[in-house]
């Protein structure tokens, strides 16, 4: 990648990494609560209006898109919002959330025949040891359930990986929005179930500056501005060059929420999630030679089949981590020859 489009790379990490931030505060406005599935809601409004009538719906069924806007929007973010309503800290919320890399690899060898390679499975064994000592480490200073919480949104995202890796979507911003028009009613439905008709209105009729400041942040530069540039520099160069960057956003998340929120992890916690973070970059990480041929820009090969990243098809904060998890069956069904067992890395708060 040229230093621009790096640059370009890093700008989308950090957009990524202060979200778990913009969500935090808007939950937590001035010591008030804000209801977290409504929180969801408005996001996702802000997300599809008025973008829906400019985008053009992407060629997939209706039922790729309403499963991708159920499990990848409205289940992942609706978990991890309830999480951090709950007391789960953004800094770790923006580590734990990258289980998703690892889920996506057995979801796909499960339910796609996908089958993963040594180095993929190594990736994901080291991951669920990081994840353990997070989970021992968490549980001496915390109640654990916000942290089983997020691995549930973790899963959730998984296997919305997996419908839109099927669907094949494309145009990766389209799936956003229109996947996203499956969230707003729902969660607005159980936001009145849970919290109450007189919660609800009150919070509507009282949000604070912050909640919404909150929510445009994560509409406009989590949702649609990082997609926007993400889906761009995927179309340029092979995901091996580009999904590495999302390794920067637990980075981002947990530094900001130390900078802005005064988190401070354990030690425990600091090292779960670095053995965390080291399953999910041996799972993503290309060898470097391979990583060195595929650097050059797509237009820049001739003779290349061009093949679109599996990444392109899908919406969720951090929407490159799946293109490096499961791209060869992508490969195969775009044209260009691929083995089920070679490659791993993948989509964001």
């Amino acid at each position: 990648m040229n230093p621009r489009h790096s640059a370009l790379a890093l700008l989308v990490a950090v957009l990524w990494g202060v979200n778990f931030v913009a969500i935090d505060l808007g939950l937590h406005p001035d010591g008030a609560e804000m209801p977290p599935l409504l929180f969801v809601a408005m996001r996702f409004t802000l997300v599809v209006f008025p973008c829906i009538f400019f985008i053009r719906k992407p060629e997939v069924s209706w039922k790729a898109i309403i499963g991708v806007g159920l499990f990848m929007s409205a289940g992942q973010f609706g978990l991890l919002y309830l999480a951090m309503a709950l007391g789960m800290p953004a800094g770790l919320a923006s580590l734990v959330l990258q289980a998703q890399v690892l889920l996506t690899v057995l979801l796909a060898a499960g339910f796609l025949g996908e089958r993963p390679s040594r180095r993929q499975f190594a990736g994901v064994v080291l991951g669920v040891a990081g994840l353990a000592v997070v989970a021992i480490g968490r549980s001496l200073v915390a109640p654990v359930l916000p942290l089983m919480i997020v691995l549930a949104a973790a899963l959730s995202w998984a296997a919305g990986n997996i419908v839109a890796r099927k669907a094949k979507a494309a145009s990766g911003l389209g799936l956003v929005v229109w996947s996203g028009a499956v969230v707003p009613l729902p969660l607005l439905g159980l936001s009145l179930l849970v919290d109450g008709p007189g919660t609800v209105s009150t919070a509507l009729l009282e949000v604070q500056p912050v909640t919404l400041v909150s929510a445009l942040y994560t509409a406009v530069f989590g949702s649609l501005v990082g997609y926007g540039v993400w889906n761009r520099l995927l179309g340029l160069y092979p995901s091996s060059a580009v999904v590495p960057f999302t390794l920067l956003v637990p980075v981002v998340g947990m530094t900001t929420a130390w900078l802005v929120l005064g988190e401070v992890p354990t030690a425990a916690e600091v090292t779960g999630g670095l053995l965390l973070l080291a399953g999910v970059a041996t799972a993503v990480l290309r060898p470097w030679k391979l990583r060195r041929r595929e650097s050059r820009p797509r237009a820049q090969r001739p003779g290349e089949v061009r093949a679109e990243v599996l990444a392109e098809d899908v919406a969720g904060d951090w929407v490159g981590d799946l293109a490096a998890a499961v791209p060869p069956a992508e490969d195969a069904g775009r044209g260009r020859p691929g083995d089920a067992g070679r490659g791993a890395g993948t989509r964001a708060g």
